[in-house]
């Protein structure tokens, strides 16, 4: 099986949960091939905030974040047993090396993009089994579940009605909507499956990967 992860930025907050987020990517390659890409998290936002109020234009915030996930993307790949040394920064360059065991990572590629839509684009070009969207919430809501208590939470949607979802967020530097439009839209193109799962148990990914699991499926 071949899959695509997009691990949120709250799994790099420090090395512990470095370690166990690679202690099961290193499991999961032994029976499957992995790509991951990697988000920015509070140091990004942090970041992406501090130079908003220096005058930074959209784009500009962009490539701070860009540059925030592919620090992370290399504590990942510092953490893990049998990885590629440095992360890529191209879709062609990841997919060159998908024969291999080792676990190819990537953080942001270009303004516009966030990780989730790069992991989007990367599952496809790469004709990826699954897409694992890994985050700090169990699944897709209707609504921020963190700001509202009545969000409903669903069980599945289909990735026509993911878009529809997702369109009604605003997309720019630093967001913290589960998956952007720009994935859902890439989702919807490609057909692969993609599931939202919360991992801050980071056993739970290795259930995503096999079926057993509390989120959100896309199909």
């Amino acid at each position: 099986m071949k899959v695509v992860f997009s691990i949120g930025g709250i799994y790099f907050a420090d090395a512990a949960r470095i370690n166990a987020l690679a202690a099961v990517l290193d499991e999961l390659a032994k029976s499957c091939t992995i790509y991951v890409v990697t988000g920015g998290g509070v140091i990004a936002r942090d970041s992406i905030t501090i130079a908003r109020d220096l005058g930074a234009n959209e784009a500009c915030c962009d490539y701070i974040g860009i540059a925030v996930t592919r620090i992370n993307a290399k504590l990942l790949i510092t953490a893990l047993k049998d990885a590629y040394p440095e992360p890529f920064h191209d879709y062609k360059d990841a997919a060159a090396v998908q024969e291999d065991k080792k676990i190819a990572v990537m953080g942001g590629v270009s303004p516009g993009h966030t990780t989730d839509a790069v992991a989007a684009i990367l599952a496809e070009y790469v004709g990826a089994d699954r897409l694992i969207v890994v985050t700090s919430v169990d699944g897709v809501y209707d609504a921020d579940p963190h700001i509202y208590q009545d969000a409903k939470k669903y069980d599945r949607l289909t990735a026509k009605e993911l878009v529809a979802l997702t369109m009604k967020e605003v997309l720019k530097a630093g967001s913290r909507i589960v998956i952007d439009p720009v994935a859902a839209k890439i989702i919807e193109r490609s057909g692969i499956e993609t599931i939202v799962i919360d991992g801050r148990t980071p056993r739970n990914i290795t259930g995503a990967v096999h079926g057993d699991h509390h989120g959100t499926v896309i199909t």
